[in-house]
C-alpha cells in the first residue's frame, strides 16, 4: 500500500470510527443562530446580541451600508443595521464572518490551504448568490431563498477542514500537497455531509456538502445543489466538468443561457454579494 493510501485509510476509519474532530463554530454564532431561531425575538434584541462582538459589530454595519444591500442612507448603529439587513439574512451572515476564522493554521502548507479554500469558498457564495438572484429576477419564483443560498453555498465544502487539521495535528505525515489533494477530491464531501449533520443543518445542506461534485445526484426539483455547482464552476472547482454544469444548469432552467454568466448584470451582483465577505 502507498504512502499516501495509507493516509486515506487512516482518515476513513478515522470517519469510520467517529474519531475524526470535527470543526465548532465559533460561539458568537452559535448564539446568534440561537437568538434567530427564538420566535420571540426582535431586531432590538438581535442587535444586542451582535454588539456582543466588536468585530462582527463592525462587519454588520459595514454590510448594511454595502452595495449588496442597495441602499444609499448610511447607517451608524448595530440597530439600524440589523434593522436593514432582517433576522434571516444575520443569521447567515454572522454565520459567514465567523466561519472564516475556522480557516486559519500555523502550518505553512495547510495555511496555504486554508487560504485559497476560504477564498475559493468566498467566489462559490458570491457567483452562487448572483445566479440565484438572475434566476428570481428572469422568472419571479421565490420557492428559493437568497439567504438560504448565502449559507448553502458557504458550507458547500466544509469537509476539507477536518482533514486539513489533521494535516497540521501530524504535519510531518499529513502536510503535503500531494496527499492532501487526494485527500480533499475523496474525502470531503463524506466528511461535509457529517459536520452538517453535527451542527444540525437541514437535509438539503447535508446533500450539497455531500454531493455538490457528483453530477449524478439530480433533485427532482431545480434546488440549492444547481446553484452552488454552477458557483462552483465559475470558481474553477469543477474544470473537468464546467461544460457539463452549465449544460444542465441551462436543461434545469437555472440560468436562460451561458452567456448570462458573463453579463455584466451578472458580475454587478456578484460583486455586490462578494462585499459581505470583503
Amino acid at each position: 500500500m502507498s504512502t499516501q493510501n495509507a493516509l486515506l485509510t487512516i482518515l476513513v476509519e478515522k470517519i469510520n470510527n467517529d474519531t475524526l474532530v470535527l470543526p465548532t463554530l465559533p460561539a458568537i454564532a452559535l448564539k446568534v443562530r440561537k437568538a434567530a431561531d427564538d420566535p420571540d425575538i426582535n431586531l432590538h434584541s438581535m442587535g444586542d446580541v451582535v454588539g456582543q462582538d466588536p468585530s462582527l459589530t463592525a462587519r454588520m454595519i459595514k454590510i448594511a451600508n454595502s452595495a449588496y444591500m442597495g441602499r444609499t442612507v448610511k447607517v451608524n448603529s448595530i440597530n439600524q443595521a440589523v434593522t436593514r439587513i432582517g433576522l434571516r439574512q444575520i443569521k447567515n451572515i454572522a454565520t459567514a464572518l465567523a466561519m472564516e476564522q475556522l480557516f486559519v493554521s500555523k502550518n505553512e502548507v495547510v495555511g496555504q490551504y486554508m487560504k485559497r479554500e476560504w477564498t475559493n469558498t468566498v467566489n462559490v457564495v458570491s457567483s452562487s448568490m448572483a445566479a440565484l438572484q438572475m434566476y428570481v429576477a428572469r422568472t419571479k419564483k421565490r420557492d428559493l431563498s437568497l439567504d438560504t443560498i448565502t449559507l448553502t453555498a458557504l458550507v458547500h465544502n466544509i469537509g476539507v477542514l477536518p482533514i486539513l487539521t489533521e494535516a497540521e495535528r501530524h504535519e510531518e505525515v499529513f502536510a503535503n500537497p500531494t496527499f492532501l489533494d487526494v485527500a480533499i477530491e475523496k474525502l470531503s464531501g463524506q466528511i461535509g455531509g457529517s459536520i452538517m449533520r453535527e451542527w444540525g443543518f437541514g437535509n438539503e445542506f447535508v446533500n450539497v456538502a455531500e454531493n455538490w461534485r457528483d453530477l449524478g445526484v439530480i433533485p427532482d426539483k431545480l434546488s440549492y445543489i444547481d446553484f452552488v455547482r454552477i458557483g462552483a464552476a465559475l470558481s474553477g472547482k469543477m474544470d473537468s466538468q464546467k461544460d457539463a454544469v452549465f449544460n444542465l444548469a441551462v436543461q434545469r432552467g437555472a440560468i436562460e443561457s451561458v452567456r448570462d454568466l458573463t453579463s455584466d448584470e451578472f458580475k454587478e451582483m456578484r460583486d455586490a454579494a462578494k462585499q459581505i465577505f470583503a
